[in-house]
């Protein structure tokens, strides 16, 4: 489970604190979790994203990002592979705007967001879930798509809104620890 550091505005990442509040609320027992918080940064993400996968060969990795214009926790269907023009916090961008050469422009997580989303509404949290087909094409993208590349679609993204905007850091946390759960199942 990996959430983002500061960057821009967010001088505090509603991600990194989410993925913190699920950590202290855990998961089920059978379920080796591991988080970590990435940097902003491009280069960082392409070293590091592999790296993860071959340390852990994990079954699953869930990335979480915060966006500010979310109003609600998005389930995000699939990655993306060229369109990166934003400045990360290093003030670098990949000069071919893309994260893997060659790669294909799109990929679909095998998880069924859809479902996801379904069941996890179903439950009746204090928090909306909700389906994206478009993580923003900045570092958000970028991870998904490495991830997913990575893992030949074995990783998942969601988005979360800046903390109070409406839901607090235990509703984020909760809302994790159902969609993750969901996503195992």
């Amino acid at each position: 489970l990996a959430g983002f550091g500061p960057f821009g505005e967010h001088a505090v990442n509603a991600s990194w604190i989410a993925v913190q509040e699920l950590e202290k609320l855990g998961l089920r027992d059978d379920v080796d979790l591991h988080v970590y918080e990435v940097p902003v940064e491009y280069q960082t993400v392409q070293r590091l994203i592999p790296a993860l996968w071959k340390k852990h060969s994990p079954q699953l990795v869930v990335h979480v990002g915060v966006s500010g214009m979310a109003t609600t926790v998005t389930l995000e269907k699939c990655g993306h592979n060229v369109g990166y023009k934003g400045l990360d916090n290093c003030r670098f961008c990949p000069g071919s705007q893309c994260c893997v050469e060659g790669g294909p422009e799109c990929i679909d997580s095998i998880i069924d967001m859809d479902t996801v989303c379904k069941r996890v509404s179903a439950l009746g949290l204090d928090v909306t879930v909700t389906i994206s087909k478009d993580a923003g094409r900045y570092l958000c993208d970028f991870t998904y798509y490495t991830s997913l590349y990575q893992s030949r679609g074995r990783s998942a993204f969601v988005h979360v809104p800046p903390l109070g905007k409406p839901y607090t850091a235990e509703q984020l946390g909760r809302a994790l620890q159902a969609i993750i759960e969901e996503m195992l199942d």
